[in-house]
């Protein structure tokens, strides 16, 4: 039996007379990679503030494994299961790259401190391929190794739910592909994920289904390549009509 992590039920924001979600549905089953896709300004990253609990909805609900959270608190959030990335990356720069991973731990359910917790940070920052980089100042970071460690940090928190928004953008060919592979491992690993994301090759080889999103609202949701062809769907990506 397919058991649902995640379910959005009414999903709406509203900011002011502007509706950034709308009425928005849809269940995300365990182990699986959905897509939220659609053009810029479509609410793709407002409905991954609104599960995150960076935002309140202004209707509906959001329910983690059978519980409702839509009235928690971001860190309320975290600790029931659900970690994420940012579109624009966060990390925190008095920290070093270990202690940025460790402050991660601070918010899972499992919190760790001292010793296990160093052990743990170098092992999710040779996951994701900053192997040595523990004592390194953040500042000395490319942009590329800082999402590394945003989504080492994510980890750190134990998620059953990741949120990744546009980790693989700005990636050269041997990133993306490294990053692909990488996401493919959390998988694997038991990890379900909501990925936000343009790059279409990706969206492809990671998604098992793709919810799309325009002005808000859910135009499409199927398998990568029936929505990809959905003639709205098209038509919202490329103006005109098909």
């Amino acid at each position: 039996m397919v058991a649902t992590v995640l379910s959005v039920a009414n999903a709406t924001k509203r900011f002011g007379g502007l509706v950034a979600v709308n009425n928005l549905s849809f269940e995300v089953n365990r182990n699986e990679v959905m897509g939220i896709i659609g053009p810029n300004g479509s609410g793709k990253t407002t409905m991954m503030n609104l599960i995150s609990g960076a935002l309140r909805m202004s209707e509906g609900s959001i329910s983690l494994e059978g519980r409702f959270i839509s009235a928690l608190k971001a860190n309320q959030i975290n600790r029931r299961g659900i970690s994420r990335t940012f579109q624009m990356v966060r990390v925190l720069p008095g920290l070093s790259v270990a202690e940025n991973c460790i402050a991660g731990m601070a918010f899972g359910p499992r919190r760790m401190w001292g010793d296990e917790a160093r052990y743990e940070a170098g092992r999710l920052l040779e996951r994701v391929g900053l192997a040595k980089h523990e004592a390194l100042p953040v500042g000395s970071l490319t942009y590329i190794d800082q999402k590394r460690l945003e989504l080492a940090r994510a980890l750190a928190a134990d998620p059953k739910l990741l949120l990744l928004d546009e980790w693989l953008a700005g990636l050269n060919p041997t990133e993306l592909q490294e990053g692909i592979e990488l996401i493919r491992s959390l998988r694997e690993d038991g990890i379900t994920i909501i990925l936000v994301e343009h790059v279409m090759d990706a969206i492809r080889m990671l998604c098992d289904r793709c919810v799309v999103m325009a002005a808000g609202s859910k135009i499409a949701e199927g398998t990568p390549d029936d929505v990809l062809a959905n003639p709205e769907v098209i038509k919202v990506y490329i103006g005109e009509d098909v």
